[in-house]
C-alpha cells in the first residue's frame, strides 16, 4: 500500500514556473556562476521542472511514481539525443527545440536529472508536504 498526496495546484504551478525561470536564469548569468555549477545546474532544474509539472499533472499520484515519471521522461529525452537525422535536427536549433530536447547525449545529465528529480523528492516530502492518506 501506497501514499495518497493530494498536492495544491497554485503551489505546483508557482513552482513549475520559478524553476523555469531559475534555470533560464542559469544560462543568462552563466558568467557569474563558477565552472562546474554552471555545467550540472542547468540540466537539474529542468529535471526538477518536470517532477513539479508531473506533479501538478498528476495530483494524486504516488510522491515515487511521479519521480520515476519524472526520471523516465528526463532519461528518453536525454537518450534522444542520440538519434539525429535532419528533422529532429532542424527542430532542436529553434530556441525552443533546444531548451525541451538538447542537443547533444552526456552521461553526466543523468545524473544530474537524478539530483534534480531526488531534489524535489526531497522537497515535496519535508517542506511541501502534501496531505497524505493510506490506500
Amino acid at each position: 500500500m501506497g501514499l495518497l498526496a493530494k498536492r495544491n495546484r497554485f503551489i505546483y504551478s508557482f513552482l513549475v514556473i520559478t524553476v523555469m525561470i531559475l534555470g533560464l536564469s542559469t544560462r543568462r548569468f552563466s558568467i557569474y556562476l563558477p565552472d562546474w555549477i554552471n555545467l550540472y545546474l542547468g540540466d537539474a532544474l529542468w529535471a526538477l521542472m518536470i517532477f513539479f509539472l508531473l506533479g501538478l499533472l498528476f495530483r494524486a499520484g504516488d510522491t515515487r511514481w511521479v519521480a520515476v515519471g519524472a526520471l523516465l521522461f528526463s532519461f528518453s529525452i536525454e537518450i534522444s539525443q542520440l538519434y539525429h537525422s535532419q528533422w529532429i535536427d532542424s527542430l532542436r536549433m529553434t530556441r525552443i527545440g533546444g531548451l525541451v530536447l538538447g542537443y547533444g547525449f552526456l552521461w553526466s545529465d543523468l545524473v544530474s536529472y537524478t539530483v534534480g528529480i531526488g531534489s524535489g523528492v526531497l522537497i515535496e516530502r519535508l517542506i511541501l508536504k502534501p496531505n497524505f492518506k493510506r490506500r
